[in-house]
């Protein structure tokens, strides 16, 4: 008995001391690392917290937090299978494995399996050992523990999720499915999911993109495992096996770049950043934009902005037609460059006589030559309709009646609203607003626009854009009467629409800047608002790119892309007034212009191209470069190089085409004589 008692004594000694020293080289150790200061991706989700785009860490990594519920039950069944078949039983260390490894190492005379536990792997993660070696092995035994002690299994699953290597400088499950097979984790196939299970143990002489036989032999002997833990039947395994191993990564999502950049650059501390996008419609308006700039010519680019009516959230935001092409400038943001609306501004012109109530889309108007002082408006066409209905000069973009109402109306109290309304105008510098605003002679962004005609789609009511989930809703702000409102609505959804496009379903209004430089189209339907523009992003102009011909045609496509049929406008408010012409009271039977006259014009001016400028010469058909002329009593004469052009004359705006490279004279003469010349430079793009 005494000898039993001595040594039981003994025993609980060496336990006791052995304890002591744990403790003691645990506290040693220094506190428990949770992977708390690990820096990780910082990313951007959309609304529905898909993920938009990632950015690498400063070290270069890909590391994207992952959780369990981020993968497919199957890969844990594998990785457990594979890995750590007692994990949710053992306390950090299991007995069995490291008796297990240490019976093979005694056997064989060299390390067969480490008997690491998924929670020593984390522990090794956190705190990275150059070597292996006994000590460091003890090292992750504790840290292990501790550990074990202190999170939830299932938080550290996700330390092992978002911080296991996968080659290269891939880190975490969530990077690697991305990167190896374009899908999140969630979403993998057995085969798939079987891949990633295996490469971790050994990421750089496994990686698919190098190694590719060697990554399909550790993903089979995964298979096989699992195969013989009954968590796969045999028929899934076999076809599993039959799945090619990708040969090479691919880049990581890359959807919404500008919008993502903006607030990344805005809030840098902060990891993950929520937008209102929408990741399956940011996708779909992206590739029509690259389509579209595509066919249009190797310089041209599209931008696009989707807007929600009801909260002004931006479902889509497009910036460029490719954000990787210099060719296109595809990192500058055309969504916030100030372009020149053309006439996309006109709907508010009508929308404010409507409002003060001297115009009906049924009252008669004239659509004949007019001067303004020094001003004298043209149709782009070149002729007259002589006396329309205001719904009809809307919807064809009548010049001069637009004019003669924006001079009733008043430039001043149109620029006033629009700024009240939200939009940043921008004059050129040292100018007061003057009636050519109305044919797009200020500075606006797409952004902008569109928040303005998504006030049209909600009755007049403008809602400032929001692109952050956690943004607060601004406030509404007037721009028009609902009636009125509703008018330009009623007027713009009879517009002709582009080639082969269903009419009456949008309301829209396309709009050409001066000298060729921007084509736009904005529309709306009952829920959702589009802006399209098209053009060079360094403001080179495009002969024959216009609105109805360029942009139109996208915006029919980017609402047949949303998905959803288009919803209906909303029902006419009180005090909307149903009347033909002559059953309109009397004031609003005919709009009588209130400042036209015949002044006398002032010289002739060459407006477009300027005098120095450098033009690129283009591919026909598109070789024809545009003379645009103010100014001047008709008939008018250009001439190239002292040569007239036989069909310029009376017009004020007309094309030639040049012989080559090199300078070119240009003049025009009126019929008093008075002339205005200009040099220019034709040059190969």
């Amino acid at each position: 008995m005494k000898i039993v008692r001595r040594i039981a004594i003994g025993v609980c000694t060496a336990a006791t001391a052995a304890v002591l020293a744990a403790i003691a080289y645990a506290e040693s150790l220094g506190p428990v690392p949770l992977g708390k200061d690990i820096a990780y991706s910082r990313v951007v989700v959309d609304r529905h917290g898909k993920l938009l785009r990632a950015y690498a860490t400063k070290e270069g990594r890909w590391r994207l937090p992952a959780t369990v519920k981020d993968v497919d039950p199957r890969f844990l069944q594998m990785l457990f299978a594979y890995e750590d078949k007692r994990f949710y039983h053992h306390h950090g260390v299991d007995p069995f494995a490291v008796g297990r490894a240490a019976y093979q190492f005694i056997t064989s005379g060299h390390i067969v399996s480490g008997g690491s536990t998924l929670t020593m792997q984390v522990a090794r993660l956190l705190e990275p050992r150059q070597r292996r070696s006994f000590a460091a092995k003890l090292h992750q035994m504790v840290r292990a523990l501790e550990l074990e002690h202190t999170l939830s299994k299932d938080q550290i699953l996700a330390l092992y999720l978002s911080l296991a290597p996968y080659g290269g400088n891939l880190e975490g499950i969530r990077a690697a499915s991305l990167a190896y097979f374009g899908k999140e984790p969630r979403h993998l196939t057995l085969a798939e999911a079987a891949l990633l299970v295996a490469l971790p143990q050994s990421p750089e002489l496994r990686r698919p993109d190098r190694y590719a036989e060697a990554a399909r032999e550790a993903r089979d002997r995964v298979l096989d495992r699992a195969l013989e833990a009954g968590i796969i039947p045999r028929d899934e395994a076999e076809r599993a096996k039959k799945e090619p191993v990708p040969h090479g990564r691919r880049m990581l999502p890359m959807l919404a770049p500008h919008a993502s950049d903006q607030i990344v650059s805005a809030e840098p501390d902060k990891r993950v950043h929520r937008l209102t996008i929408d990741a399956g419609l940011q996708k779909s308006l992206e590739n029509l934009a690259r389509e579209r700039a595509h066919a249009l010519g190797p310089e041209i680019s599209v931008a696009i902005v989707a807007v929600d009516n009801a909260s002004g959230e931006v479902r889509a935001r497009v910036g460029s037609a490719d954000y990787f092409d210099a060719r296109r400038a595809g990192q500058v943001d055309m969504t916030q460059a100030l372009r020149s609306p053309g006439s996309t501004l006109k709907p508010f012109i009508y929308g404010l006589a409507f409002e003060d109530g001297f115009l009906h889309p049924e009252t008669l108007i004239d659509d004949v030559p007019a001067r303004y002082g020094n001003y004298a408006p043209e149709n782009f066409d070149l002729t007259f309709q002589g006396t329309v209905t205001a719904r009809r000069a809307l919807q064809l973009s009548l010049n001069v009646p637009a004019i003669a109402i924006l001079d009733r109306v008043g430039v001043s109290r149109l620029d006033a609203r629009l700024t009240h309304a939200g939009a940043a105008l921008v004059l050129p510098k040292g100018e007061a607003p003057g009636l050519a605003m109305g044919l797009g002679g200020v500075g606006i962004t797409l952004s902008d626009l569109t928040m303005l005609y998504a006030g049209l789609a909600r009755l007049g009511s403008v809602v400032a854009l929001v692109e952050r989930q956690d943004a607060p809703l601004a406030t509404p702000v007037r721009l028009i009467d609902p009636v009125a409102a509703w008018y330009v609505g009623n007027v713009l959804i009879g517009a002709p629409p582009p080639e082969n496009a269903a009419p009456g379903r949008i309301a829209f209004k396309t709009g050409t800047s001066y000298g060729y430089r921007d084509a736009w189209s904005v529309g709306f339907d009952g829920r959702m608002t589009i802006g399209v523009w098209v053009g060079r992003a360094d403001g080179v102009p495009v002969p024959g790119l216009v609105g109805r011909a360029s942009a139109a045609p996208i915006l029919f496509d980017a609402f047949a892309r949303a998905g959803e049929s288009p919803a209906p406008l909303p029902h006419a408010p009180n005090g909307a007034i149903f009347a033909t012409t002559d059953k309109l009271p009397a004031p609003l039977r005919r709009f009588h212009a209130s400042r036209a006259s015949d002044e006398i014009a002032e010289a002739p001016r060459i407006m477009f191209p300027p005098n120095g400028a450098r033009l690129e010469l283009m591919d026909a058909p598109a070789s024809a470069v545009p003379v645009k002329v103010s100014g001047g009593i008709a008939p008018l004469t250009v001439m190239v190089n002292g040569v007239p052009l036989p069909q310029a004359r009376g017009r004020h705006t007309t094309f030639f085409r040049p012989n080559g490279p090199g300078f070119v004279r240009l003049t025009v003469m009126d019929a008093r004589g008075a002339t205005d010349s200009v040099m220019v430079r034709m040059q190969q793009p």
